[in-house]
């Protein structure tokens, strides 16, 4: 799980137990009410036994070991991303989804369309609308994925639509400009050309062995099938740029934009920042999200998270073992994580089986 760079040295001591209950009390508190706790409303709720005088002293010396900070002089404290985090590993306990919200999240997926590109619009959504945060859901580069079938459609003029079918279902269109009118029965031709000898391959992969192809006398020769190579490498060089690029889906912004830490104009700015730079967006989401199970990414952790001090639960979904992509949870570090994160793992892991279920439907 990744630490926060605030997180206490390995010399810093053990907290004893009253120190572990009062330190989740006050991050369940300021998760609850966004207000910074002071130790007379820890002191009100009774379940220490201490009086707010005692209840203080503990609260400055959770503050000197770097797990609470003081806003303000005059206010109380607010847990810091190593607070956060020693809550996270543990003090919040194994959480699970209820029984009704996995169900809910089965039916929806259940009754989405059984195409890839559906289903992970559907979870960006679950996402979001389970969580009140912002939902996202990285999609495959097709560049990247293994492929199953081409087609090439002619559309008007020399415009070719190429479709690309992954064999994780994912689907891309691109249209490109082929320079001359090409006959149904070439392209029809090209398509099943590159369907039959290529399955199994990446786009990478066929553009090189194409190149290679192209190279040898026996293209040269023969010219049906020099023709059909130069096509299929025509429409592949144009997708290129296109298919090395990894789709992104966000759902939720609007509902984020209600949560207190978001009342300032500047804050909202960045936030818009932030979802506009896409490219960027990926390469951090990418970065952060690395290895297996759900990663907690709060504040300081990395540049994604520290500009507005958010926090990002995600987890990998994939099919037949094949990583496809990343999904997940963004929103103020101040998020219920004993709710979030069991979430976002049974989604990862709901996604990942209907995914494979419409591959083998796709194969059947």
């Amino acid at each position: 799980m990744a630490r926060d760079k605030t997180e206490p040295d390995e010399t810093s001591r053990t907290l004893d137990k009253r120190e572990r209950e009062i330190l989740k009390d006050i991050i369940l508190t300021y998760i609850l009410c966004a207000e910074p706790v002071s130790s007379r409303s820890v002191a009100k709720q009774g379940r220490h036994g201490l009086s707010a005088a005692s209840i203080r002293n503990i609260m400055a010396d959770l503050e000197e070991l770097g797990y609470l900070r003081q806003p303000h002089t005059s206010a109380g404290r607010v847990p810091t991303g190593a607070g956060y985090h020693l809550f996270v590993e543990s003090l919040m306990g194994s959480r699970t989804v209820p029984a009704r919200v996995r169900r809910y999240i089965d039916e929806h997926l259940r009754e989405t369309p059984a195409d890839a590109d559906g289903l992970v619009a559907m979870t960006s959504h679950l996402l979001s609308e389970l969580s009140q945060q912002v939902g996202i859901v990285l999609t495959p580069a097709m560049g990247e994925t293994v492929l199953r079938a081409i087609d090439l459609v002619p559309l008007s003029g020399s415009r070719v639509l190429v479709v690309v079918v992954a064999e994780s279902g994912f689907v891309d269109n691109t249209a490109v400009d082929t320079e001359t009118v090409l006959p149904r029965e070439e392209l029809i031709r090209a398509s099943n050309y590159l369907t039959e000898n290529f399955c199994g391959k990446t786009l990478r992969q066929i553009r090189d062995e194409l190149l290679v192809m192209m190279a040898e006398e026996r293209a040269q020769v023969d010219q049906i099938l020099g023709a059909t190579l130069t096509l299929a490498k025509r429409s592949l060089d144009h997708v290129a740029d296109h298919v090395a690029e990894h789709g992104l889906l966000v759902d939720g912004t609007s509902v984020v934009l209600g949560h207190p830490e978001l009342s300032d104009v500047g804050r909202v700015r960045q936030l818009i920042e932030t979802f506009a730079d896409k490219a960027r967006l990926v390469q951090m989401l990418t970065a952060c999200v690395q290895g297996e199970g759900v990663r907690v990414v709060i504040g300081e952790d990395s540049d994604l998270t520290s500009q507005l001090d958010f926090s990002l639960v995600a987890t990998r979904y994939g099919v037949g073992g094949r990583s496809l992509g990343t999904l997940g949870i963004f929103g103020p570090s101040r998020m219920e994580y004993q709710r979030v994160i069991p979430l976002v793992h049974y989604l990862g892991k709901a996604l990942s089986d209907v995914l494979a279920a419409a591959s083998a439907g796709y194969e059947a």
